[in-house]
């Protein structure tokens, strides 16, 4: 299964996606991770091979080059920028490395909108299926590894008619098995911080196992997978899985960045986790409805649609590097799974870079993280920061790296804040048009990136500098979502 963000929920749940790199690009081939003399022979190696292993990228479309004028590189790199959101320009801009240093499922990808299955409708002639572990990774217990894969497939069982009976000895329809780089089945893995695991579609023989990169670090809490944020290798066997067990019952990849089938990995919380709508989907209509569904189960969270240049965002952060959108409200959503301990519905977000903590605010309180952790003493109340008392809630905050000060916009004003020295600088609150020129609609979000500010007015955003106060563009506030369709 795949690795990293960004979001999911159903209508008036919040979301956010985690996919763009703050890291200014050095050139249209990007050189990410590489340097010295050799470095554009090394990221061309890495580009075509991850073209190859996950959109089709073949020696015949590379011998077709001559023939049909026609860069088969850039093709696929199209497609590959189609499948995942990305602004298409068949050129290797840094949105689009960093989406390929993702860890990820080992399964190509598919140019679909939402859910897929595979070609034919591969599916299981009987709902009463038999799983078996062959072998167990040494980074769990064989109690935790046991209890991540009976987790991991009643994930689909809840859903669906399908039954998992575990099998001790012999041969099972799902047989499970942590391994290292060639294996046997012509599809080797590629050591550590690559693919993470790979399943196939139900058939005879192989179709339907399910294989695990021994060279990866599993976990079975979020306790040790929290390091993750931090860029170190640790992952949740029981995400892994239950995204390897959707392709081992028929179940393709999807483009929606909230569903389970998402090609790329995104920590949710084991203990909260639910099915997202588009999984449902795609597994129900291979197999139908669970008949025996309580009805007390929660609605299963909905991504909302990014591509609706219409929607108002109520946040936008950064999260050491990553964007984080958030809309809606957060109960049964990915919010939840990330923070299970943050509000309801946020207000505001800002990440700090003197605590290293992502903020999030709702009226007068305030959600101090740190990676995945509440912080100590949170939440607590917005004086913490030094606002009056009449201020009642946040409408956006951001820290401008320039002055090293964090803004909170609050109706037609805003204050300074000084992190550093942990006190509201003096002669605020002041008008935004003091900050903004020209600027008179409430201000409901904003972040900087690649040292320009986006402040974000209902279903706008406008990009400034705010050294010289410049408007450069108007831009709609979907500019930087990844558009599904």
């Amino acid at each position: 299964m795949p690795r990293s963000v960004s979001f999911v929920s159903v209508c008036l749940q919040i979301f956010f996606f985690l996919l763009l790199s703050l890291a200014p690009p050095t050139s249209s081939i990007l050189r990410c991770g590489f340097s010295s003399s050799d470095s554009l022979w090394l990221v061309t190696q890495h580009i075509r091979s991850y073209l190859k292993s996950f959109f089709n990228l073949t020696k015949e479309h590379e011998r077709s080059f001559g023939r049909r004028g026609v860069n088969p590189m850039v093709e696929k790199l199209r497609d590959m920028q189609r499948f995942f959101g990305l602004s298409i320009t068949g050129t290797v801009d840094a949105d689009t490395m960093q989406m390929m240093k993702k860890a990820r499922c080992g399964v190509p990808d598919t140019q679909v909108s939402r859910f897929s299955t595979f070609e034919g409708d591969l599916k299981w002639q009987t709902t009463a299926l038999t799983y078996r572990i062959l072998n167990y990774t040494p980074d769990m217990s064989r109690a935790e590894v046991d209890d991540s894969v009976e987790k991991a497939l009643n994930v689909w069982a809840r859903v669906t008619p399908l039954t998992f009976r575990r099998m001790e000895r012999g041969t099972a329809d799902i047989m499970i098995s942590f391994v290292r780089r060639s294996h046997g089945d012509f599809n080797p893995f590629d050591g550590p911080q690559g693919t993470l695991a790979h399943a196939y579609a139900p058939s005879t023989g192989i179709g339907g196992d399910a294989h695990f990169d021994e060279d990866e670090d599993f976990t079975y809490r979020s306790t040790r997978a929290h390091i993750n944020i931090a860029g170190l290798s640790c992952y949740v066997l029981f995400l892994v899985a239950a995204h390897e067990f959707g392709h081992s019952l028929g179940l393709g990849h999807s483009r929606d960045p909230g569903a389970l089938m998402y090609p790329n990995y995104i920590y949710k919380n084991p203990d909260t986790f639910q099915l997202p709508r588009d999984d449902v989907n795609g597994i129900q209509s291979l197999y139908g409805p669970n008949g025996n569904v309580n009805p007390n189960e929660p609605t299963p969270p909905t991504t909302p649609n990014s591509c609706d240049a219409t929607m108002v965002l109520d946040a936008v952060s950064t999260l050491r590097g990553e964007m984080l959108f958030f809309k809606g409200r957060a109960q049964q959503s990915l919010i939840s799974s990330f923070w299970p301990n943050a509000p309801e519905k946020v207000d505001a977000a800002f990440e700090s870079r003197q605590t290293d903590r992502v903020y999030l605010f709702q009226g007068r309180q305030v959600w101090a993280f740190s990676g995945y952790d509440l912080a100590s003493g949170f939440p607590r109340n917005i004086d913490y920061f030094g606002l009056p008392r009449n201020v009642n809630k946040i409408n956006a905050a951001l820290y401008d790296t320039h002055t090293r000060r964090t803004l909170f916009f609050v109706g037609d004003q805003y204050y300074s804040y000084d992190e550093a020295r942990r006190t509201m600088d003096a002669g605020f609150p002041k008008s935004i048009e003091t900050l903004l020129p020209g600027h008179t609609s409430k201000v409901t979000a904003g972040f900087q990136y690649r040292g320009y500010t986006y402040i974000y007015s209902g279903s706008n955003m406008f990009e400034y500098s705010l050294r010289t106060g410049r408007l450069f563009r108007a831009l709609k506030n979907d500019y930087f979502l990844p558009c599904a369709n």
